[in-house]
């Protein structure tokens, strides 16, 4: 973002150019108004006090308590099945050069252009004003959709001084906004409309939770897990006496059992595996993890302590498994400082009730860290039956149960990518829930492509829909691999 020119500085600024202009026999028109003389936009700071010239959702308005530039700007509200979008449609050049800006405030805010061109930009959150920019061609047509809008499920968003700089003429139409009051469903997830992975990861993965213990299932070398894992979750790291603070070691009755698996040699598989493609990424908490992170010191040495971990072990990220409760504000500013120290994947494994609304910890925490979140992969077994984003009641172990409750999570504000199911990979994996790896592959296919659904069909495709993981790898490779075998295969016929 280029800086203002300063007060001091502007008088200069305006001199030199009327004496250029002068020079060259044009005029020269300069005032305090956001749009410039090439801005092809009706209303771009929305000064007339009103939406004039612009088409929006129902929620959005014109205010006057926070504006960029002069008294006004434009505030809209998203919804679990609306981005509080408006749009100005523009006549444009064919085959020439534009440049749209904006100044946004808030979170997961888009500005983007769709017609003659397509492309958009957005940012993951601002808590104050930041400008988006972006320069395209446009096409053959003449017809040109300029947009701003939210994310699902996210707070209001504010933009002022919208501006699209370029040959054309802005739109002739009554001065009256057109509001539109009917919902939109997600709609299906593109490139441009998503934003990037994190962590390096294929479009499509599988994750599994190695067990640092021996409880029946059989016992494996981290190097011994097979890549159609593509992230391997070590469960668990262990609390300490410092409130938040975690800690790790090679479980030594497992250790024994491998007939004497050393701290260097798992060093020197987490290095193996990643030279295969596979991430390793520590995992906190299980069914009896007492770590809680409920302050900004437990936060602050839970964050230290996960990084000395990434710094030690080379891990390359971290899972939240906590089943006792979550601090989604505190927790939020562990991960990211985890983040920034190069925790670059960061996944959790709520349990569905975690999952039902957005007001739930775990919700807000996902909410709260979309930005570097890599997917909620959330347990969908060991619950019983469960309520669907449509309001029916669905039973576990069942592809309905797998996809209702997902799309729960999508409209709720989660990103296609961001979503995977949880299920445990053998009957002996879980009390309750198993089903057979066949029934994910329906489901995923359900999510991305709209096939092999059961009685509940999602509102629309989700062709980034994640994948999957399972509990655990252990009793997966118990069972012959028979789940990553038949949901690997799975992944790779997705979108």
């Amino acid at each position: 973002m280029s800086p203002h020119p300063s007060p001091r500085r502007l008088p200069a600024l305006v001199s030199l150019l009327a004496s250029v202009a002068l020079a060259l026999g044009v005029t020269l028109a300069l005032g305090t108004s956001s749009a410039s003389a090439a801005n092809i936009l009706a209303n771009p700071g929305f000064e007339s006090g009103s939406l004039s010239g612009w088409t929006c959702n129902a929620t959005a308005s014109v205010v006057s308590t926070q504006a960029h530039n002069g008294s006004h700007s434009l505030s809209a509200a998203p919804s679990g099945s609306d981005t509080g979008q408006c749009s100005q449609q523009v006549t444009v050049q064919p085959n020439t050069a534009y440049k749209l800006s904006a100044w946004v405030q808030g979170s997961y805010v888009y500005l983007g252009v769709s017609g003659s061109a397509v492309q958009n930009t957005w940012t993951p959150g601002a808590t104050g004003w930041q400008q988006l920019s972006l320069s395209f061609t446009t096409g053959s047509s003449t017809s040109l959709t300029v947009y701003l809008h939210g994310w699902y499920g996210q707070p209001a968003y504010l933009a002022d001084d919208v501006s699209l700089d370029g040959p054309g003429t802005p739109p002739t139409t009554s001065t009256s906004p057109t509001t539109s009051t009917t919902p939109t469903t997600p709609p299906t997830t593109t490139a441009t409309s998503t934003p990037p992975h994190n962590g390096d990861l294929p479009k499509h993965i599988l994750t599994g939770y190695w067990q640092n213990f021996d409880n029946g299932a059989k016992t494996l070398k981290l190097a011994d897990v097979p890549t159609t894992y593509n992230v391997i979750a070590v469960a668990f790291a262990d609390a300490t006496t410092t409130p938040g603070a975690v800690s790790f070691t090679l479980d030594p009755a497992l250790s024994s059992k491998l007939g004497g698996y050393t701290d260097a040699q798992f060093r020197a598989d987490i290095k193996t595996v990643q030279a295969r493609g596979q991430k390793v990424i520590i995992s906190v908490g299980g069914e009896k993890g007492t770590i809680s992170v409920g302050d900004s010191q437990s936060a602050s040495n839970f964050a230290n302590s996960v990084k000395q971990l990434i710094s030690t072990y080379g891990f390359d990220g971290v899972d939240i498994d906590l089943e006792n409760g979550i601090n989604a504000t505190y927790m939020g500013q562990a991960l990211r400082s985890i983040h920034d120290g190069g925790g670059s994947v960061i996944t959790m494994a709520p349990q569905t009730i975690d999952m039902q609304s957005t007001q739930g910890g775990y919700f807000q925490l996902a909410l709260n860290v979309k930005d570097i979140l890599t997917v909620v992969n959330m347990q969908y077994y060991n619950s019983g039956a469960m309520n669907g984003c449509n309001g029916n009641v669905y039973s576990q172990g069942t592809v309905d149960f797998l996809t209702a409750l997902s799309c729960i999570q999508l409209q709720g504000g989660l990103r296609a990518d961001q979503v995977a199911f949880g299920l445990p990979s053998s009957g002996s994996a879980a009390g309750g829930g198993y089903q057979p790896p066949s029934n994910v592959v329906s489901a995923m296919n359900c999510m991305a492509k709209g096939t092999g659904c059961a009685s509940f069909k999602p509102p629309a495709t989700y062709p980034e829909f994640r994948g999957a993981m399972t509990w655990s790898i252990n009793w997966d490779a118990s069972n012959g691999y028979g789940f990553a075998n038949t949901v690997s295969a799975g992944l790779k016929n997705l979108p």
